[in-house]
């Protein structure tokens, strides 16, 4: 049989097996969101995922990450050992507290899928399921279920414990040559998939920044080195971090989300912490804001008589998809969907991901799957109390995930 009849087949049988795993997949995925676990606490997530993979007879291995990490494998159909791809899902969830009023809601009191990992972790599994059924898999597959993405940097840590190594390095199976991962895009229509070859998504570094001071009664300021002061006058100047100290052509985020200091208003305090984070699609970027937050932090603070004791915390990478992987990606998927369906991002985002760290091993292509309702006036963001992941938009996910993996 012709490499070109192998692909026409495989195509027909996948979207028959997808339509009947569907009714399925949206139970489990509706089962996934009603028991929402923290980073690197998904057991419960991490053993549904096991008995799933156990019903359909694909081998894995459980405990990577800290504990929750799953990676299973398929093999080729004709015991190749080349070319072995693999497809990523994240699992855990946020601590947020539900407002979606679905039937299907939290039963874990504050926290909740708020950004879709339920729906990956669903698809995934659906694909392991399809792929598993298929009876020509031209290369061995590959399936990352990963834990603590929203906190933790899990992707990194499923790098570190062999995950894309195979069986030699702590893994299963074949070493991975390449890897794909998708995530739902609330803000893109349903049916659409985008991506982008380079810079996709902002590295995400963060910081605490304690202003000290000395306090005192509120109606002696003059007795006082008043860290309130400071504090408000370093949050101004740190504005300045991206319109002044970086170009205007490269993106750059410097925001700060907790100010918090002081007990009562008569009262002074002796210090205020500011808590933030910088964005950048640039290494250089990235290192110009750490420098610079630090200089304007420690100056200002100083001018205002106070000293800035500056925690800085190291994020994730900047998410860049391999040239040559995602063009392939996009022919292919243009290919299974039409072209009118598969875009290119009109510009990178400045929210970060942890798939990052499977792009510095091997090349990594990250996408968009559109989940928006046609019609829909305002689409449901991530990370809010009343997000939920669009059941119709699995069918294409699975295949999306089959189509690249074959």
């Amino acid at each position: 049989m012709s490499t070109a009849t192998n692909t026409a087949t495989n195509a027909m049988s996948i979207r028959q097996r997808i339509a009947e795993a569907v009714p399925e997949l949206i139970t489990l995925r509706r089962e996934l969101h009603a028991h929402p676990e923290m980073s690197f606490e998904e057991f419960r997530t991490s053993e549904r995922i096991q008995k799933e993979l156990t019903r359909l007879g694909i081998a894995f291995k459980a405990g990577l990450a800290g504990g929750t990490g799953v990676v299973a494998h398929l093999p080729a159909s004709d015991g190749s050992t080349e070319g072995c791809i693999a497809l990523r899902a994240d699992i855990d969830a946020l601590p947020i507290t539900e407002a979606t009023g679905t039937p299907y809601t939290s039963t874990n009191p504050g926290v909740m899928h708020a950004c879709g990992h339920d729906g990956h972790t669903a698809m995934l599994l659906g694909a392991a399921r399809v792929l598993g059924q298929t009876e020509h898999r031209p290369r061995p597959i590959t399936f990352v279920f990963q834990p603590g993405e929203e906190n933790g940097g899990g992707g990194e840590k499923m790098c570190t414990d062999g995950a894309l190594l195979g069986d030699a390095g702590g893994g299963i199976g074949e070493p991975v040559t390449r890897i794909f991962g998708q995530h739902a895009w609330p803000s893109q229509d349903l049916g659409t998939i985008t991506t982008k070859s380079g810079p996709l998504l902002a590295s995400t570094d963060e910081f605490l920044i304690t202003v000290r001071g000395q306090g005192g009664h509120a109606a002696w300021p003059q007795t006082c080195k008043d860290p309130v002061v400071a504090a408000a006058a370093v949050v101004m100047s740190l504005q300045t971090a991206v319109s002044r100290a970086i170009g205007p052509l490269d993106a750059g985020v410097c925001t700060i989300g907790r100010i918090e200091g002081g007990t009562v208003d008569n009262i002074i305090p002796d210090a205020v912490e500011l808590e933030g984070t910088t964005r950048a699609l640039l290494p250089e970027v990235r290192a110009t804001l750490e420098t610079t937050v630090k200089r304007i932090a420690t100056s200002v603070a100083e001018a205002h008589g106070c000293t800035a004791d500056i925690h800085w915390i190291d994020g994730y990478p900047v998410t860049r998809n391999d040239e040559a992987l995602t063009a392939e990606a996009m022919r292919t998927l243009s290919g299974a969907f039409g072209e009118d369906r598969i875009a290119e991002v009109e510009r990178p985002v400045m929210g970060g991901e942890d798939f990052s760290y499977y792009g510095r091993h091997v090349p990594a292509c990250f996408f968009f799957l559109g989940t928006k309702p046609k019609g829909a006036a305002e689409p449901l963001a991530l990370h809010t109390p009343t997000f939920d992941f669009n059941d119709d938009a699995i069918a294409m996910g699975v295949e999306a995930l089959c189509t690249l993996a074959l």
